[in-house]
């Protein structure tokens, strides 16, 4: 069970559901600690205070907002714990958008929101059920830190999930980063369209989506750790000073994703289709089943031919000579 990351109450006008902030999502990245090469110990950050040359304890450490180099200006605890906040233990609903809206660039992080005891419960699933009904999401504001930030509601199974969302001035204008100005013909658009109609997905399932490179890693180093031979990884062959044929590589690419298609519903229907029974392979399996089972049926024909002739010689005493 993940811990719980907030406690507060989502506001919904005048409803108010208590709940609990855990996270909705893992970290399995492979991650790595400094370690001095010559005897593998460890290397860790002191905190040195610069004035005085000398290593500082947690005690002495606080925060501080740089006006300039030589202008610092300290904020205690205690001034920002008493600064006014109105969402520090509340996800109040500004208002609900068409999640269409909502550039993906603003969405940040996942948190689930758990009902918190049974006193939350119905509120809970009122507004799941409304979420769900009006496909729209809510927009609200929430306080964690220290500071007022935006959050997106939305509903994912029967449960609320909570996404940290940036202020409009943290997102960078993209204006600067445009490229050359270029002309496009209408055939190269219609190719890249194809290219997108041959690689269209239902999900995100499949062995595209997998972290091949967290795995490789974890190979690397179960290997190191077994003393046995480091794997060898394949990277991407590169062709420098090729000059891009917009038009061939689409075609190229289009191609390639049909054919890797087609061979990947093949394979998915050969193992879903029923195997079928050829004629020779029914033949061969009654010869089969013939031969283990032949000094059992053999007096079953004696029986069959003992019978047959009873039936003659009844036939034959029954019946009366003509006369001459």
């Amino acid at each position: 069970m993940p811990r719980t990351i907030w406690s507060g109450a989502i506001s919904f006008g005048l409803v108010t559901v208590p709940v609990h902030v855990v996270g909705a999502t893992e970290d399995h990245s492979v991650r790595f600690h400094q370690y001095h090469l010559e005897d593998m110990g460890r290397v860790r950050v002191r905190k040195f205070c610069e004035i005085e040359d000398r290593e500082v304890t947690a005690a002495e450490i606080g925060k501080g907002y740089e006006v300039s180099k030589t202008q610092v200006i300290p904020i205690g605890d205690e001034e920002l714990a008493n600064h006014p906040l109105p969402t520090a233990k509340a996800i109040e609903i500004a208002g609900f958008v068409p999640l269409d809206s909502v550039d993906p660039i603003r969405i940040g992080e996942g948190y689930y929101l758990q009902a918190n005891g049974a006193v939350a419960a119905k509120p809970y699933k009122l507004l799941v059920k409304a979420l769900g009904r009006s496909a729209k999401v809510a927009v609200a504001k929430y306080a964690w830190s220290g500071r007022e930030r935006l959050g997106l509601l939305r509903v994912r199974g029967d449960v609320l999930v909570l996404h940290a969302m940036r202020w409009p001035d943290e997102i960078r204008d993209p204006s600067e980063l445009l490229p050359v100005a270029v002309e496009l013909s209408e055939s190269e658009i219609e190719g890249a369209l194809a290219l997108m109609d041959t690689m269209t997905r239902e999900d995100l399932e499949g062995g595209e989506f997998r972290d091949t490179y967290t795995e490789a890693l974890e190979q690397v180093i179960d290997a190191k750790r077994e003393h046995k031979t480091l794997p060898v990884v394949s990277g991407p062959q590169e062709e420098p000073g090729r000059v891009l044929d917009l038009m061939a590589a689409l075609q190229e690419s289009v191609d390639k994703a049909k054919a890797s298609r087609v061979e990947g519903e093949a394979e998915v229907h050969e193992l879903a289709k029923p195997k079928k029974k050829t004629a020779a392979t029914k033949t061969g399996t009654k010869k089969e089943s013939a031969r283990k089972t032949g000094t059992k049926k053999e007096p079953a024909r004696k029986t069959a031919a003992k019978k047959t002739d009873a039936r003659t010689t009844k036939q034959t005493t029954s019946r009366k000579p003509r006369s001459a």
